[in-house]
């Protein structure tokens, strides 16, 4: 999946926003017309089209459907296609995490994160990075451990965040340097218990 670094936020730490490409959805109780519609959008974005993909992506949010919303919501964030405007990636992220959509779930969160088009809420933004994450986001769970790293919105606690860094796992970069960090303030017995609740964690969430 990839990924676009949020702004620096305290201590150099940034979040991950999940982007458009790599959007799995499951299709299978969608109209055809509409998976035809989403198609259609997702190849004039591939293709720097956005006028086309932003008329099919607008068309599919009016619809309720969740993949346009996120699809649109990355638009208005990164500025392709329309004037930059990040209170309505707020307003299309939130129509499509309130869905269940897990990348939308994790990009509302950095924006609560961020203070990005709405004010700074962290315990906002732990909520919407919990529910990413128990649906599969890959990003959030470095959020998490950010979050706890560097005490916003929760009490700070490097074993707390060691355990989220290390369900990132080895793929996530940015969380295995972080993971680096933290390891080093933890003793052996906090480091095994990280451990075994990353591996509890996985065992209950990852094989839903």
């Amino acid at each position: 999946m990839e990924k676009i670094r949020g702004e620096s936020i305290a201590n150099g730490v940034s979040r991950m926003k999940s982007i458009i490409t790599g959007i799995i959805f499951l299709t299978l109780t969608i109209p055809v017309l509409v998976i035809a519609g989403y198609q259609e959008g997702r190849d004039a974005y591939d293709r720097g089209d956005y006028h086309v993909a932003l008329r099919e992506f607008k068309t599919l949010a009016e619809k309720n459907d969740a993949r346009g919303q996120y699809a649109l919501a990355i638009m208005y964030d990164l500025g392709n296609g329309v004037k930059q405007n990040s209170k309505e990636a707020v307003k299309y992220y939130q129509l499509a995490a309130v869905q269940g959509f897990a990348d939308a779930q994790n990009n509302l969160g950095v924006m609560y994160d961020q203070a990005d088009g709405v004010d700074t809420d962290y315990k906002e933004a732990m909520k919407w990075y919990l529910l990413a994450a128990e649906r599969g986001n890959r990003d959030a769970p470095n959020n998490i451990g950010v979050l706890h790293m560097i005490g916003l919105g929760v009490p700070r606690s490097f074993a707390k965040a060691h355990t989220w860094f290390t369900i990132a796992g080895a793929r996530d970069s940015e969380a295995t340097s972080n993971k680096n960090f933290v390891k080093r303030r933890l003793s052996p017995e906090q480091l095994a218990e990280s451990q075994r609740l990353a591996s509890e964690w996985r065992q209950n969430w990852l094989k839903k």
